[in-house]
């Protein structure tokens, strides 16, 4: 292998780890079966929520990942993969390839690092399942919110009696 050839494996090597230095999570999926338009539709809604999707060499995805975090996903790096990564949320790219996957009915998830631990298949399926920070909030404060207005209705209501 030429110097040449090394130099520009080493610069993948750098960039797969500066990818992965600041990642909240990172999840290896099997990408086979789907046409190129709907890699252009899967890579922008990945886009939209702010995960890294690439395809590399996994050689070079194992090296890359070697002595660190994210280490345990080189047992599923075999045959066809891609990895997406987040840095801000750490649901963002199970959530989101899950939605795709499930418009495409191609693909599958092979493995995930979520915030530091390792989760197979089945367990990144279930993160994939856990709504975004916002919606649980949301949900949180529509929650919070309903028994307060009933309450605030019922000293209206109280108080428009004792007016009549």
């Amino acid at each position: 292998m030429s110097v040449e050839a090394k130099q520009q494996k080493q610069v993948i090597i750098d960039e797969i780890k500066a990818k992965l230095e600041n990642a909240q999570s990172a999840v290896v999926i099997d990408y086979m079966g789907i046409t190129v338009e709907q890699a252009d539709a899967m890579r922008k809604k990945l886009r939209e929520a702010n995960v890294d999707y690439t395809v590399y060499k996994n050689t070079l995805m194992k090296r890359a990942i070697e002595g660190t975090e994210f280490a345990p996903l080189a047992d599923v790096l075999e045959g066809p993969s891609a990895i997406a990564i987040s840095s801000e949320d750490a649901t963002a790219p199970a959530r989101t390839l899950n939605e795709i996957i499930k418009d495409f009915k191609k693909m599958e998830f092979k493995a995930g690092i979520v915030e530091g631990e390792f989760y197979d298949k089945a367990g990144i399926e279930q993160i994939a399942d856990i709504p975004s920070r916002d919606v649980l909030i949301a949900k949180f404060m529509g929650s919070i919110q309903s028994p307060v207005s009933k309450f605030v209705r019922t000293l209206q209501a109280v108080a428009d009696e004792k007016e009549a």
